[in-house]
């Protein structure tokens, strides 16, 4: 089992003037623990499961995986998961293109129908019915897809979106794995098993299980070999720095489901100092395979 971290607070010790140099260091931290990925929220808005307030400070996620390309060389970067509705597809995929390019190859597209309704309305965004995300997500997954095939330029139409061009030069060093977030059984698990590289779930051992199975069955309708696609899952009570047995233990549970990759979140103030003392997990955690 691998491990990744996402970072999805920006409350850090020394205020704002610290966030950069802070996020640097979690770069380098997270590297040196062995870790696999580092991925950041897509928000504008704080939101209310990290117990903070949404005036909390929040990033936005792109920018913010462009910096860390520069403070990083071997971790896999991504949102967790981009709202399909922030950006017009076309646009995402040269943005995920160009941050591709520039960390090395190392970017994957997370993605998902969103769901913070005061954020869309905060900001203006506007925010369909969840029928209408979900139309608009399938299309985002296809019109990545065309702009990341070289040998197709032309058209796209869809429902919701119209390209005249799906030009994309230069083309992504390494082709951006697909990772489709939640586990809704009749629509996003079947988008996974039909677009993704990935999944990233939550729940019980027997939860993911069942997920899991829905998913098999999914892949089965489609044609796709399930064994190809990467099962993860977002832990919100991570490990105990200094104490990560009993943590091995909880995760021997999942890793026995099929779960491949564990995502834990660094709490605020000094994520950095965190995953030092944490890191002696990574080493436990692929030794349960």
């Amino acid at each position: 089992m691998q491990l990744g971290y996402h970072v999805p607070i920006f409350e850090i010790d020394g205020g704002t003037p610290a966030i950069a140099a802070e996020l640097a260091r979690v770069g380098e931290a997270a590297e040196a623990s062995g870790a696999t990925w580092l991925s950041f929220m897509d928000h504008f808005f704080q939101i209310e499961p990290t117990g903070l307030p949404a005036q909390a400070n929040m990033l936005e996620g792109y920018t913010s995986l462009g910096f860390m390309a520069a403070h990083t060389s071997t971790l896999q970067l991504s949102l967790l998961v981009t709202g399909v509705t922030y950006r017009h597809p076309g646009l995402l995929a040269k943005t995920v293109t160009t941050l591709d390019v520039l960390s090395g190859g190392r970017t994957w597209l997370g993605i998902g129908a969103a769901w913070f309704e005061r954020e869309h309305v905060g900001l203006g965004v506007p925010y369909p019915p969840v029928a209408e995300r979900f139309e608009r997500l399938e299309e985002a997954l296809q019109i990545c897809a065309q702009m990341w095939d070289p040998a197709d330029n032309g058209p796209y139409r869809g429902k919701h979106y119209e390209l005249a061009e799906t030009l994309c030069s230069p083309q992504p060093i390494s082709r951006p794995k697909v990772m489709i977030g939640g586990g809704g059984e009749r629509k996003t698990l079947r988008l996974v098993a039909q677009y993704g590289d990935a999944c990233n779930l939550f729940g019980t051992p027997d939860e993911i299980a069942h997920k899991l199975e829905v998913l098999r069955r999914h892949c089965d309708t489609v044609g796709r070999d399930f064994d190809d696609i990467r099962v993860t899952i977002l832990d919100h009570d991570g490990p105990t720095p200094g104490s990560t047995d009993d943590y091995v233990r909880k995760m021997a549970a999942y890793a026995k489901v099929g779960v491949d990759t564990v995502i834990v979140m660094p709490p605020g103030g000094s994520p950095a100092a965190w995953i030092d003392g944490i890191a002696a997990v990574v080493p436990q955690l692929a030794d349960l395979g």
